[in-house]
């Protein structure tokens, strides 16, 4: 659908005075999207007890791969089909190397993502190979942010969401979070998104990093970390409402 309306817009010359140079930057930010999406499902199913989500884990990572070798596409077609320029911008520039790195190991995730590879690697070896996941969504969260510069708002809630689930993991390593420790989470990665939007600020443009920590006091509610924290709360509120539907949907099934 992203891409559809993409298209559209393209047809009806709403991309306005640069449209290759919209397409490349909406491609991008959809490939990191999905990607997000496809790391969000393991907390998801895991919290919301529905195993069914994993079926399609899969095909949310072979759509943000989709969507970033797009993204290079018409990174390519804008300059002019010039190979050696590009290759040359990728090198010289660090944000594109560090995009270039994240597009390689994504495509090898995909190469191996088939049930065959799995066969062939063994469930081990093919684990530890997927795990290349977080690191590339390390790079691909940093080559966005290195890119956008000055307008980092959702590229702050992205990462603060992936901090989120890395943490999910790393709690979820010995025992499923509680409710209590879910709530410490999304408070912990909204402070987190604050000061890594103060550190981007103060690296790239030189503004006080102390004047955008005092903005989500003065902007309550509105600053990307508030986002991270309501994403963070309104999944404690389902972990903890989970056994009330769960008491609800056993009462249902059983006979009168």
């Amino acid at each position: 659908m992203p891409g559809a309306n993409l298209a559209w817009d393209y047809l009806h010359g709403a991309l306005g005075g640069r449209p290759l140079n919209e397409i490349i930057h909406a491609t991008g930010l959809w490939a990191i999207r999905l990607l997000l999406i496809s790391l969000a499902i393991t907390p998801l199913r895991q919290i919301l007890r529905r195993p069914e989500l994993i079926a399609i884990r899969r095909m949310i990572g072979v759509g943000a791969f989709a969507y970033a070798t797009i993204h290079l596409f018409f990174f390519i077609v804008d300059s002019g089909f010039r190979l050696g320029f590009v290759v040359q911008e990728i090198v010289l520039r660090l944000y594109l190397t560090i995009g270039f790195v994240a597009f390689l190991a994504l495509l090898a995730l995909t190469a191996t993502s088939t049930d065959a590879m799995l066969r062939r690697l063994g469930g081990k070896r093919w684990q530890r190979l997927h795990r290349l996941v977080y690191p590339v969504g390390v790079l691909a969260l940093a080559h966005h942010v290195m890119q956008t510069k000055l307008n980092t708002a959702e590229a702050t809630v992205l990462a603060g969401l992936f901090i989120w689930m890395m943490g999910y993991r790393l709690l979820a390593r010995r025992r499923s979070p509680g409710v209590a420790a879910l709530a410490f989470l999304a408070l912990a990665a909204a402070l987190l998104s604050a000061a890594g939007e103060a550190a981007c600020f103060g690296l790239f443009t030189g503004i006080d990093g102390r004047r955008v920590l005092e903005a989500n006091w003065v902007l309550i509610g509105e600053r990307p970390a508030w986002v991270v924290l309501y994403v963070g709360a309104a999944i404690t509120v389902l972990a903890a409402c989970r056994p009330l539907w769960t008491r609800s949907s056993a009462s249902r099934r059983s006979p009168i």
